[in-house]
């Protein structure tokens, strides 16, 4: 019998993981499926025409570049700043055009929509989805519009990011409900583009979806993510990927 105890042991192990998983994604997600109210204070005139955030600056364009390893392949994501605007709830915001190919196949067309406050925090407003399914238009969901059947803008990157901070990022009721949180501050991030410091650690986790946890790095370095990696407990152990930031430049 003592041949069976590393495969023993792996598997209480295994166990351990999920279970202590399972325990960290109740308990710091609690209000994971549960009725929320989000009516924040909202004023179009309280808006500047530039995102100019430390963490969340978008200067017309700007491009980035991040390369993801997965399971069938490589995840390649190329977000640009567009010099367009697009008005919404009466605000101008900022069009970031955001496209997502699997293996060189289009999987993903996204445009967002931001703006930023008198007091640097930037909200987001919406974004208008094409999802692709082998190389063809196959739907658009996950799209919202603040303003449009309810739903209403959110914070994605508080002028003060601090430690335990959480915030809306969206509300959509039932289809967009993504929440932040500051982890840390002052980190250091090495990614293929570069080494950079004083970075801003978030976690993003959903209302509506208990799949989505992962941590994000905003570097002031850059403006902008550095880096995604599932905030899964034991996402290593399993060879989770990351996308990371491997360049940048001006279009």
């Amino acid at each position: 019998m003592l041949g069976y105890r590393p495969l023993r042991y792996a598997a209480g192990a295994l166990l351990v993981v999920i279970i202590g998983g399972a325990l960290y994604w109740f308990t710091q997600n609690p209000a994971v499926g549960g009725a929320t109210a989000y009516a924040p204070e909202f004023k179009p005139d309280n808006f500047v025409a530039k995102i100019t955030n430390t963490y969340f600056a978008l200067p017309p364009g700007r491009k980035f570049s991040y390369v993801k390893k997965v399971a069938n392949g490589t995840e390649r994501t190329e977000i640009v700043v567009l010099n367009e605007t697009k008005t919404v709830m009466g605000v101008t915001t900022v069009v970031v055009w955001a496209r997502e190919w699997l293996n060189d196949k289009l999987k993903e067309d996204t445009k967002d929509w931001y703006a930023q406050d008198k007091d640097g925090n930037v909200w987001y407003f919406g974004e208008a989805v094409a999802n692709y399914k082998n190389g063809k238009l196959d739907n658009s969901a996950g799209s919202w519009e603040a303003g449009v059947d309810g739903a209403r803008p959110g914070i994605i990157m508080p002028a003060n990011p601090k430690v335990g901070l959480t915030y809306q990022q969206e509300y959509a009721k039932g289809k967009a409900e993504d929440m932040g949180t500051i982890i840390a501050v002052g980190k250091r991030v090495k990614v293929p583009h570069g080494d950079f410091h004083d970075c801003v650690q978030t976690r993003d986790w959903s209302r509506i979806e208990r799949t989505a946890n992962e941590y994000k790095y905003y570097c002031p370095q850059v403006g902008f993510v550095v880096l995604e990696e599932s905030a899964w407990l034991g996402a290593s152990l399993f060879g989770a990927s990351k996308s990371e930031l491997v360049g940048i430049a001006s279009e």
